[in-house]
């Protein structure tokens, strides 16, 4: 369902200038994996460096 732009100005800049209409809000499943291994991998590190840095 499309909807209503919010005035004259936004209609014309979707229409002429080519703006994308709003979305869903979610970012595209490459860059959402790529987000979750970046993240993951920090969690990792630091859950596993913290007890090895202080045992050894």
């Amino acid at each position: 369902m499309q909807k209503e732009p919010f005035n004259d100005a936004v209609d014309h800049q979707q229409k002429i200038e080519g703006s994308p209409a709003p979305g869903d809000g979610t970012l595209p499943l490459p860059i959402r994996i790529i987000g979750y291994v970046l993240f993951g991998s920090f969690a990792l590190m630091l859950i596993l460096g913290l007890p090895g840095h202080v045992l050894f």
